[in-house]
């Protein structure tokens, strides 16, 4: 996916502005995600796209799909059932 130099994925604020999806970029996501079997995530992203990807429009069947149905592993000591196809790891 997308790094900067530094190794961060945002800005300060949660900036993401330099992070470009374009034609391009969703032909290659596309192909990206048909080879996953599985979604692994922290807490805290896990929380952040479970809030965006179940009711999310626009983003293209393909990648939609995948993120809504690919079994996914949120590892938390926090969580409790975290829902979404998902098998929690303490």
């Amino acid at each position: 996916m997308m790094v900067s130099l530094d190794g961060y994925i945002e800005g300060p604020g949660h900036d993401i502005n330099w992070h470009v999806w374009d034609d391009e970029m969703n032909r290659f996501m596309c192909d990206f995600f048909k080879g996953m079997d599985t979604l692994l995530f922290g807490r805290v992203t896990f929380e952040m796209m479970k809030g965006f990807w179940p009711d999310a429009t626009g983003e293209g069947p393909v990648i939609t799909d995948r993120m809504n149905n690919l079994p996914k592993i949120v590892f938390s000591g926090t969580l409790d059932e975290p829902g979404w196809n998902t098998r929690l790891i303490k």
